[in-house]
């Protein structure tokens, strides 16, 4: 059971604290994103586990903390507060860069001989050893927004209030630095299985790139395709909730 401070913890946002539910999952949120956009899989995640949203520096209650540009750097900072929570078995949940930093920690664990999560749902992320042939946080601020709008993955209420846009704009840069500038080695691996997630119509992640994902593990590997685009997350919740928990204890 976590420490009080642990309870606290800025890293984390607890929609539906549950210390008695049979199982742990962690999701990893997408490069601009934040721990409200997955309330409604929180939600509806509730009744089988207890659920831990990821937030990272930068933004909502964390705007005044400075971001982070680096994936390592990111996922050592979350193994560290992690650890706090291990006390029931641990799923990780991955989305776009979330994906990547997901693998990252699931290394960190790896690395200092702890168990870590049992296994990884890495959604709309190419794999990780594959080059990166994006530079989206190289563009102009109206670029970078541009190619958000595209994706999907933000509230077009927030785009159209200057003054919210702006304040969003820092994590941004920073999550498309972080997931642009990063590569892993192609022997680097983890034991958990890793089931891949990928929308069907989605040109930012295909379903050969998330495929690749098979390199990465000793555990072995799924792929599952959803109806969709790269936000097919928000269209499928109740599908990512079966699954998710079909693969709980």
């Amino acid at each position: 059971m976590p420490s009080s401070a642990a309870v606290d913890n800025p890293w984390f946002r607890r929609f539906n604290p549950s210390d008695s539910a049979p199982a742990r999952i962690v999701i990893f949120p997408h490069a601009g994103g934040s721990a409200s956009y997955y309330l409604e899989h929180a939600n509806a995640l509730a009744p089988y586990a207890d659920v831990l949203a990821v937030q990272y520096p930068g933004r909502q209650n964390r705007y005044a903390e400075p971001t982070i540009d680096s994936v390592p750097e990111l996922a050592e900072r979350l193994y560290q507060e992690l650890k706090e929570w291990t006390g029931l078995p641990l799923t990780f949940f991955g989305h776009s860069m979330g994906a990547a930093v997901a693998f990252e920690v699931a290394r960190c664990f790896a690395r200092d001989g702890l168990a870590g999560p049992e296994r990884l749902f890495v959604s709309a992320g190419r794999a990780p050893s594959l080059p990166r042939d994006t530079h989206v946080h190289k563009l102009s601020d109206d670029g970078m927004i541009a190619e958000i709008v595209r994706l999907g993955g933000t509230d077009q209420r927030i785009l159209d209030v200057p003054a919210l846009r702006e304040l969003i704009i820092p994590a941004l840069r920073a999550d498309y630095t972080a997931i642009e500038t990063y590569r892993a080695s192609p022997d680097h691996v983890v034991p958990q299985p890793i089931i891949g997630l990928v929308g069907e119509t989605d040109d930012n992640a295909t379903a050969e790139q998330v495929a690749l994902w098979e390199r990465h593990t000793t555990g072995g590997f799924d792929l599952r395709v959803f109806p969709g685009g790269h936000f097919y997350v928000a269209e499928q919740v109740e599908a990512l909730t079966r699954l998710l928990t079909a693969h709980l204890r």
